[in-house]
């Protein structure tokens, strides 16, 4: 009996980390969408020039790496900051959280030897080490989503005003 209830709680917690990544990927995704340009540079003869970029990638990752979402803030993605720090909260909570778990079931199973605090130790060290995985996997998207967000900013969709197609403008930056 106490092994169901130990399955069934386990399911919860692996349901529950399954959305916790689930809205991280869809909460990290670009909501930002490109703007048009009320000239139109189609017609400019400067379109050659040398183009600087306006964020700098490796700035953005290294914010993000001091301080997650500042990475976020810095490429003008406001709204990704506050669900970078969210997703960290929760997840130091549910480390906390499990780690408390963990040590009240060592102790039990040091003081009275029951198998069952044993296994319940087993269950709490294992949710643990699994949300540190989390914390780590979470850190790492938040410096790639840093990096992607910086090298698209210049990015632009735009209407060519001579044919009425939509013009795809992408810049490189070559070193």
């Amino acid at each position: 009996m106490t092994n169901l209830k130990e399955y069934l709680n386990y399911l919860k917690l692996s349901i529950k980390h399954i959305i916790s990544f689930a809205l991280l990927f869809l909460l990290m995704q670009n909501f930002n969408y490109a703007q048009q340009t009320q000239t139109d540079e189609s017609d400019n003869p400067k379109n050659d020039s040398l183009f600087v970029m306006t964020k700098s990638p490796m700035g953005a990752v290294l914010r993000s790496a001091i301080l997650p979402g500042w990475g976020q803030i810095y490429n003008e993605s406001y709204i990704k900051a506050p669900i970078v720090w969210g997703i960290f909260g929760g997840l130091a909570a549910a480390w906390i959280f499990n780690n408390n778990k963990y040590k009240e079931n060592r102790d039990l199973f040091i003081q009275t030897g029951i198998e069952q605090f044993r296994t319940l130790r087993s269950f709490y060290r294992d949710q643990r080490d699994l949300v540190s995985i989390y914390v780590g996997l979470t850190y790492l998207l938040n410096l790639i989503d840093a990096y992607v967000d910086a090298q698209l900013f210049d990015f632009s969709i735009e209407e060519n005003r001579v044919t009425n197609q939509t013009q795809l403008s992408i810049r490189i930056k070559l070193n």
